[in-house]
This record gives C-alpha cells, structure tokens and sequence, in this order.
C-alpha cells in the first residue's frame, strides 16, 4: 500500500474504503510478473456517491465562480500542485514504472510534464477574461459574454501515461472552475491515486477532485453514463471511444475523445540518414511501442530506402532491453499478458501475410529474468502491403512497418490512406516541401524534422470526422473544452419597452 493513500477511492474531500466483500484488482509489475498492490473496484454506488459529491460542490457555487478572487485562487492552488508533483517525483516516476512497465526515466520526463502541465494552465488562467463587453449596435442594450466551467466533468484515462494523461485534463477543468471525477485505468492507477493525494495536500475544496478505480465496463460505464456527467473527457482505444460517446449522445452532453492512431512517418531523399533513423525509433518503440500518436507507418524514398532500412535495423538491434527500474533501460515490458500477446499476434500474422521480418519480433535476450515479464523485442518489417492489418491498425507495441516510395505525391496520398488522423511527420532538409506536406496531412499534429516531441502551449488531438476523435488537450483549446459560454443581454434604456417596436421588427 502506498503511504500516500489512505483509502480505496477519494471523493468529498476524503478517502473511502472499498467494500471488503467487492472483488480487487491486483498491479501487477509487467517486468516481474508480480502482484505488488492492488487496487478498489467502484460499484455504482461508489460511482453515484463521487458523482454526487462533485455534484454537490459544483452547486455550491463558490469553487466554479469566475469572480477575480476565486480564480486567483485556482491559480495558486494549480501552482502548488505543480510543486508538489516535482518534489514527489521519485516515489512517482518509481510508482508508474512498477505499474506500468515503462523505462524509469521515462517516468521521471513524464512526472516533469504533468507538473509543467499545472504550471501552463495556471497561466492561460491568468492570462484567459472570463467576462467582456460585446457591442451589440444598439444603445438600448449592453451585451456580454461570459465564459462558465461545463460542470460535472467525468475524466477517463489510459495506462500508456497514467498520470501524465490525468493531468492533461484534470489541470485545465479545475482551473475551468469544474468538480471532477476520474477514473484511470484499472491496469495502472497507482500514481494517480497518489495525484488525489497531493490535490488533497493542495488545499483543492471536497468534491472539487474526486477518484474511483475500477474497469472499464462497470465503472467506466457507470461513470459515462451518469446523469450528474455534464461531460465525459475520454483518451482511449477507438472502439470504447464511440461507446463513450454513444452514452453521451443518449443524454445529448459533449465529449472530448482522444483515440487511436495509425500515424505515417514520411522520409524523403535529402535527409540525414542517421537523425531520420533515430526519429523513427522514437516515434514508434519509446513508452515501449505504446503511443496512440506512434509513427508507425514508414515511407521511405526509394533511392535511400535500402540504405535506411540498414541503419534501421543495426540500431534496433542495439536497444537495451530489460528492468525498466534500471537506468539505461530503452525497453520495458508491456503493460500486460494480454497486451503482450495482442501484439506478437499481429506480428505473426504479418509474417504469414507475407511481410518481410527485418528484426525482432520476439522476445529481447538478456533481460532480468529469463522468460519472466510481457517484453517484445523492436520489431521492424519491410515489404508491408498497404491492405495488410500491419499497415492499417493499431499495434500498440514496437513494431515498425517500412514501405518506399518514388514522389512526394504518392507519400501523401500514402500517408493520408488511413481511417485515423492524429498525427504524422515529415523529414526532409528541403523547408519548402516541408511546409506543403505539412499543409496536406489530414491530421491534428504534424511533427517536421522530429516525431513525438508534446509541449503543453500546443494543443494535442486528432482531425475531425476521423477515427482519432474529436477536441482539444492543451494549448489554450485545453481550457476552452471545460468552458462553457453564456450570452448576456441587458436592457439600458430608460425608456418603456414597446413590446413589438418597429425599429426592432427585423431583429425578432
């Protein structure tokens, strides 16, 4: 049990036992194959209570005011978050590679992000005019627009970044002025049980942050689907997502879905060779190939691509697989069996499709135990046809799928050929063809000359009407998504009103 916790769920302000009669769900370390904790499963009751507790805090009224002194007060509180997220980063980062398998200094840059994250949404609070004057061309009436937080937010998480992707929305609704409930995923929730616990320590009112843990198809569900949600913030795989937002449709409420991935990397002739290999590497087997923006998809000029494919495959082999505690580490687990095995399935039925296996695709030698944790070595194949499911879905793992290409007409075309549009790169010495490329990808994020790199100041998410999902996180579109906007109209005129004046007939 973690010192930081003193219960099960947290909502109102306090720490609940779990009913000891309701099942648990064990962690489970992904390098060891050991139970080291376990975790509360919510039941709707505990669902409805965390519910009606942000509910509850939300009605009051005083936390989701917009007056100069209550955010100021937001303000402070998400500084002191942001300090405290820093000087817990040890026992954090410690924390999340236990659950979740990633390299430990991994978990150290992503403990560093969730706090830069409180720090950027302090700002843009400071920054943001909740209220201003709106000419209405007419002296008769003063108009204004009032920026509102949403309400009820329902906030549910992946495991890929368990505590980094909670405090990319967390942040922005409470300084929003909204009553949160989050859920994480039941495969690593730890580090963000122990982020209710520094919210608590922040001073942050009761109801204002609320916890359950639990799966995805009770409490997730139930979480979802309660009447009390006034909107659901989800980042997940593409088909819990259109669950997501059928159950909000039901209730006619809005959702932000950040969803899966099948993202291209483009190279073309005029690059460094060596810096190109190393973007691709990154974009596809950093967080252990588990990267919904992953560039996975590889298209290589044709003059280079033997040459790229070369260097691709000597510096896969290189990469130190083993305990993700150990520093050096490259390569860490899986987060589960289950996930393991999804992805040396795919891999297996790439090599029976008829892909050519350039490396791995099994499991890497010289780690800590032999036989022990869910690792998959880098995986690169070559020769991939564009209807195969390599080239089309979702792995999730670390695994790369290299094509060539001759014009930069047929990249994009290539590039765009999917059902998903969250990101893409480019790499290229020429600026020119850069930017046209850029211009036409089909996706929320393009990365030039790099793959990956997230900064807080840009918004993170996928191209409407595509299988990525819809909305904003970060950035200042981060705020706007927990912000709701009110249109107020006063009547100035000292006049009596004619209830049907001539010189407002056009306006009725």
């Amino acid at each position: 049990m973690m010192s930081c916790r003193a219960g099960d769920f947290y909502y109102g302000g306090r720490w609940v036992r779990a009913d000891p009669k309701q099942r648990r769900f064990p962690c489970v370390n992904p390098a060891t194959e050991q139970i080291f904790d376990d975790i509360g499963w919510a039941t709707p009751k505990v669902v409805s209570d965390a519910v009606n507790a942000a509910r509850e805090c939300y009605d009051q009224g005083d936390w989701s005011s917009q007056t100069p002194i209550q955010v100021s007060r937001r303000i402070m509180l998400l500084r002191r978050t942001a300090e405290l997220i820093r000087k817990e980063k040890g026992a954090l980062a410690s924390t999340e590679t236990r659950d979740c398998g990633k390299p430990l200094e991994e978990s150290e840059w992503d403990v560093d992000d969730a706090s830069g994250v409180f720090e950027h949404f302090a700002s843009v609070l400071e920054r943001r005019v909740m209220t201003r004057d709106v000419d209405l061309g007419d002296d008769s009436f003063a108009g204004s627009l009032r920026a509102e937080a949403v309400g009820v937010v329902a906030v549910i998480t992946p495991w890929n970044y368990p505590l980094l992707m909670a405090c990319w929305k967390v942040a922005p609704a409470l300084a929003a002025g909204c009553c949160v409930v989050l859920k994480p995923s039941e495969h690593a929730s730890l580090t963000c049980l122990h982020l209710a616990s520094i919210l608590h320590r922040s001073g942050f009112p009761p109801g204002s942050f609320n916890l359950i843990t639990g799966d995805g198809q009770s409490a997730g569900a139930a979480l979802a689907s309660h009447p009390h949600v006034h909107k659901t913030s989800f980042t997940g795989s593409t088909a819990t997502g259109e669950s997501v937002a059928l159950a909000a449709a039901r209730q006619c409420k809005p959702c932000s879905l950040e969803l899966g991935g099948k993202s291209a990397l483009i190279v073309f002739e005029d690059c460094d060779i060596d810096k190109a290999v190393e973007w691709a590497m990154f974009g596809c087997f950093w967080t252990n190939g588990q990267i919904c923006s992953a560039t996975s998809r590889v298209l290589v000029h044709s003059s280079i691509h033997d040459d790229f494919l070369e260097a691709l495959q000597a510096r896969s082999l290189e990469i130190r697989a083993g305990d993700p505690m150990s520093r050096g580490t490259r390569l860490g687990p899986l987060v589960s069996a289950a996930q393991r095995d999804r992805v040396v399935g795919m891999i297996r039925r790439a090599e029976e499709e008829g892909a050519r296996l350039v490396c791995g695709g099994g499991r890497p030698k010289g780690v800590v135990m032999d036989g022990v944790g869910y690792y998959v070595e880098p995986t690169v194949f070559a020769d991939v046809d564009d209807s195969s499911e390599l080239w089309r879905e979702e792995v999730f793992g670390p695994v790369l799928a290299v094509r060539p290409f001759d014009t930069e007409e047929e990249a994009v075309v290539a590039a765009n050929a999917t059902k998903y549009g969250l990101a893409a790169a480019v790499i290229s010495s020429d600026a020119a063809r850069c930017e046209r490329v850029a211009r036409r990808m089909r996706t929320g994020l393009v990365w030039v000359n790099c793959s990956q790199p997230c900064f807080p100041q840009l918004p993170w998410g996928g191209k409407v009407g595509r299988a990525s999902g819809h909305g904003r996180d970060l950035g200042e579109a981060g705020l706007d998504a927990y912000l709701d906007l009110k249109s107020v109209v006063t009547y100035t005129s000292a006049d009596k009103w004619d209830w049907y004046p001539q010189q407002h007939k056009s306006k009725l």
